[in-house]
C-alpha cells in the first residue's frame, strides 16, 4: 500500500503520466546505452533524485518499496560471484566483479526509472495512458482486478487479526504461529466469498467486459510533455556522449 499511498501524494500527482511515462522511459534508455560505471552512478543518483526532491517522495517509502528488488539484486550479484570448480568446491570469481559492477549499476538505473514512475502515477492513471497507446483491453481489465484483489487480500487479512486478537490469538508465540496458519488456510476461502461478490456487484452494474475509470484531467500536460522530453533528452545526450 506503500506505493498507492506515495502515488497520491507526491508533488508529481498533477503532472500528465504521459509526461512521467515519457522520463522514465528516456532514463531506462539512457540506463541501456551508458558504458562507463561512472555515468550509470550519475544515471542512478540523477533519477533517484527526481523522485525524492523532484517529486518529494518520502525517503522512507523510497527506501521500503525498493528493499526487495535490491534484495533480489543482491542475491544475484553473490550468485555470479560465485562457481564452481572441477573439484565440486564453489570459490569467488573474483575476475567477475568488473562485468559485476556495471551489470548492477545498470539495474540500479534501470530500477530508480521505473520507482520514479510508480512512485508518482496512481494505477487508474497508468490505465488510462496504456488505454490511449492501444494496450489489449484484457490485459488492462486483469491490471484493475489484480489491483483491486490486492486491497480485498489486505482487508481480509487485518479483520482476520483483529478478530484472531480479540480472542487473544496471539498470547504467546505458539500461539501466534497457529494462528497465522489458520488464517492463512481460510484466506482462500475469503478472498473467493469477496471476488465473487465484486463479480455480482460488477454484473449488476451492467458489466459489459470492460472496467472503466473517470479520466483525470491534466490542464498542462504540454508543458508536462516538453519538460519531460528535455530531462530525458539531457539523459540520454549524457549517456551517448558516455560511449567510446
Amino acid at each position: 500500500m506503500l506505493i498507492d499511498s506515495a502515488a497520491y501524494a507526491n508533488r508529481w500527482r498533477s503532472v500528465a503520466p504521459s509526461a512521467k511515462a515519457l522520463f522514465a522511459l528516456a532514463g531506462t534508455a539512457a540506463a541501456w546505452i551508458a558504458h562507463s560505471p561512472g555515468m550509470l552512478a550519475l544515471l542512478v543518483v540523477a533519477l533517484t533524485l527526481a523522485a525524492l526532491v523532484g517529486a518529494r517522495v518520502p525517503l522512507r517509502t523510497y527506501v521500503a518499496v525498493a528493499l526487495a528488488p535490491l534484495g533480489f539484486l543482491l542475491l544475484s550479484c553473490l550468485t555470479m560471484l560465485l562457481t564452481s570448480g572441477t573439484d565440486g568446491a564453489w570459490y569467488w570469481a573474483s575476475a567477475a566483479l568488473p562485468a559485476l559492477a556495471h551489470t548492477a549499476l545498470r539495474s540500479l538505473a534501470v530500477l530508480a526509472a521505473l520507482l520514479g514512475l510508480v512512485l508518482t502515477t496512481p494505477l487508474p492513471d497508468l490505465l488510462a495512458l496504456l488505454r490511449r497507446l492501444r494496450a489489449p483491453e484484457l490485459l488492462l481489465d486483469l491490471m484493475g482486478l489484480c489491483y483491486r484483489m490486492l486491497f480485498v487480500l489486505r482487508e481480509a487479512w487485518d479483520e482476520g487479526v483483529t478478530a484472531q486478537s480479540a480472542r487473544l490469538g496471539y498470547g504467546g508465540w505458539r500461539q501466534a504461529w497457529r494462528s497465522t496458519g489458520l488464517l492463512a488456510g481460510q484466506m482462500a476461502i475469503q478472498v473467493w466469498q469477496r471476488a465473487a461478490a465484486l463479480q455480482a456487484a460488477a454484473e449488476a452494474r451492467a458489466y459489459a467486459g470492460q472496467l472503466r475509470f473517470l479520466p483525470a484531467a491534466f490542464p498542462h500536460a504540454r508543458r508536462d510533455a516538453i519538460a519531460a522530453l528535455l530531462a530525458g533528452s539531457v539523459l540520454l545526450l549524457a549517456a551517448i556522449g558516455d560511449r567510446p
